[in-house]
């Protein structure tokens, strides 16, 4: 009775055989949905770093193109979802100062929230972030905090409104 021993190729290498033909495809095809050279590069980076934790993983044995397509369309709506939500979160926290009348007024509010809630002390920032540009609830908040739900309630309670002074104060300031 023989054993066979068949060695399975490395998946980094089955990647990389595709790699030249999958390449102009994937890219192709996130910057004509993305408009944005900058974002494409990034979503495609991405996609080939998802495609190999996934055929390490073994959950695919032989990449395709149309494979990597379909990691990129998720990477896209990935994207796409993030952004919403960001938006979404940097709307609530100046409180509702943003518009969407003018898409540049938006980018430029969207722009100056980031800012503001960069320069909050750490607590602050990392409660807001947590629960509106991570969409956690309070109760989640408070256990990433390791605090108390009532003291990450009040704790929220102080941050939105160092941000909307802070906000107000640097929309003053800038004339707008």
């Amino acid at each position: 009775m023989s054993e066979r021993w068949q060695v399975e190729p490395e998946p980094g290498l089955l990647l990389l055989e595709l790699y030249d033909e999958a390449l102009p495809a994937v890219f192709g095809y996130l910057l004509s949905r993305s408009g944005s050279r900058t974002l494409a590069e990034d979503l495609t980076a991405e996609t080939f770093v998802a495609a190999m934790g996934s055929l390490r993983a073994r959950t695919t044995s032989q990449p395709t193109v149309a494979w990597l397509i379909g990691i990129a369309r998720h990477k896209l709506v990935d994207h796409w979802r993030r952004a919403e939500r960001d938006e979404r979160a940097i709307r609530v926290l100046s409180g509702g100062l943003v518009g969407p009348e003018d898409p540049w007024e938006s980018e430029i509010d969207a722009i100056r929230a980031r800012g503001v809630l960069m320069r909050l002390g750490a607590p602050h920032r990392a409660a807001l972030t947590l629960r509106y540009l991570d969409g956690l609830s309070v109760p989640e908040v408070a256990a990433h905090l390791d605090r108390t739900i009532h003291a990450t309630e009040a704790l929220l309670v102080r941050a939105r409104a160092a941000f909307r002074r802070s906000y107000e104060r640097e929309e003053g300031e800038s004339g707008g």
